[in-house]
């Protein structure tokens, strides 16, 4: 069992154009609603999967009503924390060739004691869970170190904690030793105050991230494919597509198939590929199912060229 909790969960709209241009009148080919937030995705992406996970998100108002109903109807297992707010909404504008455009609310603040029932509900639904994984931003007003809270909370249990979050939020959770963290290319940066430009510098800010607590650190690249770096190393891969359809939710669907297969060494970071690659190739944010997910156009590379350069 994999519980996500999603702090700043939303509607997310995407609407398909043929190219975005500021200040027209764009007609769009075609729309969809989706729930969003990096939590939801990760157990939509473990339920199409197969994988038991339970999401906890905090909801409010009609936005709020809306999400939980779109959560049961795809068969999630939700646990919805009624709060004051009002639930964000987002809007992707997605062009051809998986370029896209996202316009994303803040979300509502959360009380101290609506942040206290989202913490006693994930106590209760971590009981025998393998993982939790605290996903994405932080609506206004709540405390930088919340994940890290999450990471002292639960380890004493034996219940490994995954962050994939950014800023503050991030470094805060270091502290607190996690056991996984994912960021990134534009987190890691950010997270260590130095630019990503090749391979190595991806390793050298991984080992950064590590040396503040992290145990594990999963670095997702786009194009670029991941590099997990850990204690038996770093390795690296990557999964050519073709035809990218929309990169939303890719990076969600890899910590997704990373956590599936056990978070650990070469296999697990070639099924995260997998998966990563099938949301690229769907619209919108869906989440890849079974039929979807190619395993044969992963390449990993136990002994990676550093002097590899990203693509900008």
């Amino acid at each position: 069992m994999i519980v996500t909790v999603t702090l700043n969960p939303s509607l997310d709209r995407t609407m398909e154009v043929d190219v975005l241009a500021r200040g027209q009148v764009i007609r769009a080919r075609s729309a969809r609603l989706d729930p969003g937030g990096k939590g939801v995705n990760v157990t939509r992406a473990l339920l199409a999967g197969r994988v038991p996970s339970v999401a906890v998100v905090p909801v409010g108002g009609p936005e709020g009503d809306r999400l939980r109903q779109l959560l049961l109807a795809e068969g999630l297992t939700v646990r919805a924390v009624p709060v004051a707010g009002h639930t964000r909404s987002n809007v992707t504008v997605a062009e051809p060739g998986g370029v896209a455009t996202k316009l994303n609310e803040p979300g509502a603040r959360l009380s101290h004691g609506e942040l206290a029932e989202v913490a006693r509900v994930v106590a209760a639904e971590s009981a025998g869970a393998g993982w939790v994984a605290g996903c994405g931003s932080l609506p206004p007003g709540v405390p930088d170190d919340i994940y890290a809270q999450l990471c002292r909370r639960l380890a004493p249990a034996g219940i490994r904690v995954a962050v994939d979050s950014s800023g503050p939020a991030l470094l805060a959770a270091l502290a607190a030793g996690p056991d996984l963290v994912k960021p990134n290319r534009e987190e890691l940066a950010e997270a260590v105050g130095s630019p990503v430009g090749r391979l190595a510098d991806v390793v050298a800010a991984a080992r950064q991230l590590r040396a503040r607590g992290a145990r594990s650190v999963l670095v997702s690249l786009g194009a670029d494919g991941a590099v997990l770096v850990d204690d038996d190393g770093v390795i690296a891969g990557d999964a050519p597509v073709e035809n990218p359809k929309s990169t939303v939710g890719a990076g969600d669907a890899l910590l997704a198939g990373f956590l599936a297969a056990g978070a650990r060494g070469p296999r697990a970071l070639a099924e995260a590929l997998a998966w990563g690659a099938a949301a690229v190739r769907l619209p919108a944010s869906r989440m890849p199912r079974r039929p979807d997910i190619r395993r044969d156009i992963v390449r990993i590379h136990a002994r990676p060229d550093l002097d590899q350069r990203l693509m900008t």
